[in-house]
């Protein structure tokens, strides 16, 4: 439950606000910026170590799983993943668990969000069978091994 306040009433009387942050999230609007959360530190340390756990639980249960049945699982929430070959839906998988695992350590689920992305992008390019081939397809002119680039 989150109450709400006024950045006045903060300012006003704060161990009012503060024993409302002892019952629940207290949100602070201001005029001038954006609201700010007031919560407990306890509560905060709980929430990181609980998503930690889950994190490494998940990670664990889609290790120990066959890579078919893993990526079954992720199938229902990522359906995508049914356009990348078996190989890539393995790697997938390895790298979706682990960026959750990270994601929930570092508390940054950027990290999820990007190797989403990245994969979902993968497969949209799997999808399309001439792209696929004109990605794999060799080159036909090689310009020789790049130069180390120069130091001014």
């Amino acid at each position: 439950m989150i109450t709400e306040v006024q950045w006045s009433e903060l300012q006003r009387d704060p161990k009012q606000v503060a024993r409302l942050a002892d019952e629940g999230d207290v949100r602070v609007r201001r005029r001038d910026g954006a609201a700010l959360l007031l919560t407990r530190e306890d509560r905060t340390q709980g929430q990181a170590e609980g998503a930690i756990a889950a994190a490494r639980a998940l990670r664990n249960v889609l290790m120990h799983l066959p890579t078919d049945i893993a990526a079954a699982a992720l199938l229902d929430e990522f359906p995508w993943v049914d356009q990348l070959p078996e190989s890539e839906q393995t790697l997938f998988v390895k790298e979706f668990a682990r960026s959750f695992q990270a994601s929930a350590e570092l508390g940054e689920w950027s990290l999820v969000h990007r190797t989403v992305r990245e994969w979902r992008n993968t497969a949209h390019i799997y999808s399309d069978p001439q792209l696929v081939e004109q990605l794999t397809a060799p080159i036909d002119t090689d310009f020789g091994p790049v130069p180390e680039p120069e130091v001014d």
